[in-house]
């Protein structure tokens, strides 16, 4: 017997309408972070000086791009001036949009494909253009109010590998969802002094030797690229507040460079070529230094 088949019924003009309205929903919604995502998002520590506290809020309606926190003052301290840390590790990209937008900003891209952006920045530790290696807890600006702004205030977004903002972040254990307010306090760079003699030297540059100091250790390094070494001292103690620190480098037969001042992580980098040369080096943190004979002469 010969089959027919079945006429398909017309979908209704209603029917169509609310199917419409349903996929755009669906495409203007955010995305969803993977469990992946969440997983590492979480992971996040403040992106202020630990101990700092400030209000974290995830306004709604009403906040571009939705899920953004803006960080605000809390209590009595002002976060104007304050410094900017990665709140994960990563690369760090710099870029400036002037007067619009996000004026100086930072975006970390994160080993899983994860971004975190920092906008409205006063200062930033390198010029538009630059990138450098974060840890968790470096420094990478200051909070201004540049751009699109109209008070200082860090804006501030996690990104899921999918490119979406996260609209629930988590900082310090904390979730800020649609809507909320809260105040968070800071446990990033806790731990120790948050620079690496690598980060601080750049790409290229690897420990050759180091000495310890009373509160600090200085570090000289080679990049068999160029030929050339670095010194580096970072502090352990004081961390965050100005105190006396300095590096030095000195090849055998010319003149030494030496960069001191009172700083809040480290002194450097000093930088001299010494391909096949011997070279002096060393540091100090307050009142205690170490001077290296001449050496490493390869």
């Amino acid at each position: 017997m010969p089959t027919t088949s079945r006429p398909v019924r017309p979908m209704s003009l209603r029917s169509a309408t609310l199917a419409l309205v349903v996929a755009l929903a669906a495409a203007l919604l955010p995305q969803a972070a993977s469990a992946q995502d969440v997983g590492v998002l979480a992971a996040h520590k403040s992106p202020f000086n630990c101990g700092k506290t400030f209000n974290a809020n995830n306004w709604y309606p009403g906040h571009s791009p939705s899920g953004s926190i803006d960080w605000q003052d809390y209590g009595g301290d002002d976060i104007n001036g304050e410094t900017v840390r990665a709140t994960a590790s990563g690369t760090a990209y710099f870029y400036d949009r002037g007067s619009t937008s996000y004026g100086k900003w930072v975006e970390i891209r994160h080993g899983d494909g994860t971004t975190t952006r920092y906008a409205h920045l006063a200062t930033m530790v390198r010029s538009a253009g630059g990138s450098m290696s974060v840890s968790q807890g470096t420094a990478i600006g200051t909070v201004g109010s540049t751009g699109g702004s109209t008070a200082p205030h860090l804006h501030y977004e996690q990104r899921t590998s999918g490119g979406a903002v996260d609209t629930s972040p988590t900082v310090d254990g904390v979730t800020v969802s649609l809507g909320q307010k809260k105040a968070i306090t800071s446990t990033n760079a806790c731990g120790g002094n948050p620079y690496t003699p690598e980060e601080v030297c750049g790409s290229g540059y690897g420990v050759i030797d180091s000495a310890g100091l009373t509160g600090g250790r200085t570090y000289l390094l080679y990049n068999s690229g160029n030929g050339n070494n670095c010194v580096v001292t970072l502090k352990t103690t004081n961390l965050g507040s100005p105190s006396a620190v300095s590096a030095f480098l000195e090849p055998q037969g010319q003149s030494r460079t030496t960069d001191s001042g009172s700083y809040a992580y480290y002194a450097g980098p000093v930088q001299r070529s010494a391909a096949g040369q011997c070279v002096k080096w060393g540091g100090s943190v307050g009142s205690s230094s170490y001077t290296s004979p001449f050496e490493h002469c390869g």
